[in-house]
């Protein structure tokens, strides 16, 4: 095995329900971890309450070289690396680094299978100035954002009015 002190991210698939389980032996481990979570409000037939659940379910993020990415699937949590052609996928930072930016702002967001690539957008205005994503059409002429970590096949959306964005070359 190559040793090398490239740190990359890298997403961990996580035993059912077992986000949160990963998340503390990783950190046991002393591994840079990421749960991107967010709160929802779930309703049960005599109340309602504020949830806060992993936005991705199954999954984890670690920011590690190649030994602590070794290390990390050594916990009973963790399933796998995820993989592309046979290789552990990274994750590029700017991902990351947008997903951060766009739950710092605690949004109402939805959590849908990868979108059809359309305009690559920069959002110039208001809460989510600076994060970048995909703009698509939805049946109402809406103009969403989506906000892609793409190697998971999933996208984080927003709707956002079109004179917030600005297209990208």
């Amino acid at each position: 095995m190559e040793k090398t002190l490239d740190k990359h991210w890298y997403a961990l698939y996580t035993k059912p329900r077992s986000e949160y389980k990963a998340l503390s032996d990783l950190r046991e481990k002393e591994i840079e971890t990421y749960l991107p979570e967010i709160t929802t409000i779930k309703q049960w037939s005599d109340r309602k309450k504020k949830v806060t659940e992993p936005l991705f379910r199954g999954y984890i993020f670690i920011f590690a070289d190649e030994m602590e990415r070794y290390s990390s699937l050594q916990s009973s949590s963790i399933v796998k690396t995820i993989c592309f052609a046979g290789k552990p996928a990274v994750i590029p930072n700017e991902q990351i680094e947008n997903l951060k930016l766009f739950l710092e702002n605690k949004p109402k967001a939805l959590v849908t299978d990868l979108i059809e690539v359309g305009s690559k957008v920069e959002i110039t205005s208001g809460p989510f100035a600076g994060v970048e994503g995909i703009v698509f059409k939805n049946e109402n002429q809406e103009d969403i954002l989506s906000v892609s970590i793409d190697l998971l096949r999933r996208s984080v959306i927003v709707k956002l009015p079109a004179a917030s964005v600005l297209k990208k070359k």
